[in-house]
């Protein structure tokens, strides 16, 4: 009875949607909701939505699109979430990367992966080997990142990227133990 009847809690979604189209959405319905909370930080829709575009447009603007690979470096926080749904946004696939991996368990996936960004926060960067493409730290480029996006949106007028993406594109590309 457990399972069967009272568990009877199915949500039909769209399946042709991505992810950043039903976040959009969900911060349309109700942009003062919490989106996220991490110990006591927390982003409501409307904030994880405007960022994350933010982070979108900037990363259009070094060339990602879809299924380019950005490589995340960060410890949980409610801006790795901005990131992950930034690179979405934006069309790319994200890497994440554990700062608590060996470096040479990073440096192999980082080879392997060859993502075109790595985005960080700076009190890690020196915790990680440079990468062939540019490193992006979140927590101290913030402006610049917000400025560019502005002043590009200002600009734009087409479709952000985020309306061609289906759901066949990549979005992420993991690496296991090799234990799993």
């Amino acid at each position: 009875k457990l399972l069967f009847s009272w568990n009877k809690t199915p949500i039909a979604y769209d399946r042709q949607k991505t992810l950043p189209q039903l976040v959009s959405e969900q911060a349309a319905r109700a942009p003062g909701n919490i989106a996220v909370t991490f110990g006591g930080d927390q982003l409501t829709y409307a904030e994880l939505e405007q960022r994350a575009e933010q982070l979108a447009v900037y990363l259009r603007q070094l060339g990602i699109g879809p299924e380019i690979l950005v490589a995340i470096f960060m410890h949980r926080s409610p801006e790795m979430m901005i990131a992950l749904l930034g690179i979405l946004k934006a069309g790319g696939a994200y890497v994440p990367l554990d700062p608590d991996f060996p470096p040479e368990r990073l440096r192999l996936m980082l080879d392997d992966a060859q993502p075109a960004v790595l985005i960080t926060q700076e009190n890690l960067l020196q915790d990680i080997e440079p990468v062939s493409g540019q490193a992006i730290c979140l927590d101290t480029q913030w402006a610049a990142i917000a400025e560019a996006a502005s002043s590009a949106e200002s600009h734009a007028a087409g479709p952000s990227a985020q309306n061609t993406l289906t759901k066949d594109n990549l979005a992420y590309v993991i690496y296991t133990s090799g234990s799993t």
